[in-house]
């Protein structure tokens, strides 16, 4: 996005996540450490998860997905809407020397899939805070927390994404807010073809394991 007369730079911050550095700014959500549990869950199913790349959905800086993937030989597709969030998230690929292993895509959930392209996992951790609950966040952008009336409509559009792209026997790793909206994802997830393995609530926010077959 470009600044003219009378608008500030945003002031870039880097901080650490788990072996990364990852840079963000007011204009993205600002990564919370404890999505290291995200992305380490991710990265321990990838050990039994089918060949094939994996896919970061509503990616933000690309943190969690970065990090699920360092250190393997997987490739990973990362799929945001925010094009401030894809900029930084391509430094953010630079920076950690894993150009040749990330894509990065600026995008709708609902362009997927892509022709034939298939994923052995997807990760997501789309905005979950219901619409009437996004002033409590003032320092968030709305765009990275609003989740609609139940804080679950982007949720549901990654759930029917991760449905197309999966392989057999692929994986989804989901974040939510809650295990009750967990539970109200649950016929989502079976529409798609998903079935529920494994509910983990965290410090803050609840992670979701459904697999494709």
């Amino acid at each position: 996005m470009p600044y003219g007369a009378g608008m500030a730079e945003p002031t870039l911050q880097r901080m650490p996540f788990g072996p990364l550095e990852i840079a963000y700014d007011d204009q993205v959500l600002e990564p919370r450490p404890w999505t290291q549990a995200q992305s380490r869950w991710a990265r321990e199913l990838l050990d039994h998860a089918p060949d094939g790349r994996v896919l970061e959905l509503c990616a933000g800086v690309g943190h969690i997905g970065l990090l699920a993937v360092h250190g393997t030989d997987r490739r990973l597709c990362c799929l945001d809407l925010s094009a401030r969030a894809c900029e930084l998230l391509a430094a953010n690929v630079v920076t950690n020397r894993m150009g040749d292993q990330v894509e990065v895509r600026q995008g709708d959930l609902a362009d997927l899939p892509r022709d034939t392209e298939r994923f052995a996992l997807v990760v997501a951790d789309p905005p979950w805070v219901p619409s009437a609950d996004i002033g409590r966040f003032p320092q968030d952008p709305t765009l990275a927390i609003d989740g609609g009336p139940e804080g679950l409509d982007v949720a549901r559009a990654c759930v029917r994404a991760a449905g197309a792209c999966l392989v057999e026997g692929g994986l989804l790793v989901l974040q939510l807010g809650t295990p009750e909206q967990a539970g109200a994802l649950t016929p989502d997830l079976e529409a798609a073809g998903l079935s529920t393995v494994e509910v983990r609530v965290l410090e803050r926010g609840t992670l979701v394991r459904a697999d494709r077959g």
